[in-house]
């Protein structure tokens, strides 16, 4: 009941969605940093939403099936084949026992997710099979997959029916992609113009860009209003005494390139935040690659809820596909 690495891709972990609870200590959610790609992908081969799949950023690992077993590939665009056949991605996929999964290169996107039926059979930490690599917990090892590992499967799974998902209920990974942003606690340290610049400037993802963060360029570097440094503070006027990081926020380190805090990023520290990144816009993220364009649209806190409901939405309709 296993599945052989032959060749592990790049930085290639299990996920799962994560395990929430734990924030105060230190330990981030973390989790599929694409969580729809990670839950249609589980619906496609009968498991729950929440079972471990395998993520792979930019390059897709070579795989050995030693079960028969059903698979789908969700998430990033590009080639898949079974023994050299090929197969469309967001589908359900038999597969038989002695078969190798292959990938040709990226087409769009950043990150696929492989999951099999039943879900790899890793050890649950602290509620969740999720790898965090900067703790080492949890996946295989609380690692990447190297070459020549074993992934046991739980027991296979029948879906209620093989089929694949229409492109319509994606989201396409666009040339220019839209981040919607509530501002924060912290605006306030920003002066009106550079507030209207952060939104106006278009930026690019740098090459700093994992499961901590993403870190973004070529915008203008942003002012700050005077004030006199608060005890505990640093010097730098992006300093601040030391405060909590909500997932998905902005953090400016001297006013230069924004970093949006991702799945495994540390809880707090003492850089100021001018906002977060919505819940609904965060997958996206995790599909972009170096060097895209990026906007960050400003929206208050209806319309956050709104577009949260809204991917709550586009998943009940996946769902009743099944």
């Amino acid at each position: 009941m296993t599945v052989k690495v032959l060749e592990p891709g790049f930085a290639a972990t299990i996920q799962d969605l994560g395990r929430p609870g734990f924030y105060q200590m230190g330990i981030p959610i973390g989790g599929a940093m694409d969580r729809l790609a990670l839950r249609a992908g589980n619906l496609l081969v009968g498991n729950e939403e929440s079972a471990a799949v395998l993520e792979c950023p930019f390059i897709g690992p070579k795989l050995e099936f030693q079960i028969d077993t059903i698979m789908s590939v969700t998430g990033a665009e590009l080639p898949i084949s079974l023994d050299g056949q090929e197969y469309p991605g967001w589908s359900s996929i038999e597969v038989r026992a002695g078969q190798t999964l292959e990938f040709g290169y990226l087409r769009k996107g950043a990150r696929i997710y492989i999951a099999v039926s039943g879900g790899f059979d890793v050890p649950s930490v602290l509620g969740s099979r999720s790898t965090y690599l900067v703790g080492q917990l949890g996946g295989l090892f609380g690692r990447m997959l190297e070459k020549d590992d074993l992934i046991r499967c739980f027991d296979r799974k029948k879906p209620n029916k093989l089929i694949g998902i229409p492109d319509k209920l994606r989201r396409p990974v666009r040339d220019v992609t839209e981040l919607r942003a509530v501002p924060g606690l912290f605006w306030h340290r920003l002066t009106e113009e550079a507030g209207v610049n952060f939104f106006k400037d278009q930026w690019k993802v740098s090459t700093e860009a994992d499961r901590m963060g993403y870190r973004f360029s070529g915008g203008r570097a942003m002012e700050f209003v005077d004030r006199e440094q608060p005890f505990g503070a640093g010097a730098d006027p992006s300093n601040i005494v030391d405060s909590p990081y909500p997932y998905g926020s902005i953090q400016v380190p001297s006013g230069l390139e924004p970093i949006v805090l991702h799945r495994d990023a540390v809880s707090a520290g003492g850089y100021f935040q001018i906002g977060a990144v919505i819940s609904a816009d965060m997958d996206l993220i995790g599909q972009l690659q170096p060097n895209k364009s990026v906007n960050f649209a400003r929206v208050d806190m209806d319309g956050a809820l709104s577009a949260r409901a809204e991917e709550e939405s586009r998943l009940e309709v996946i769902r009743s596909l099944f």
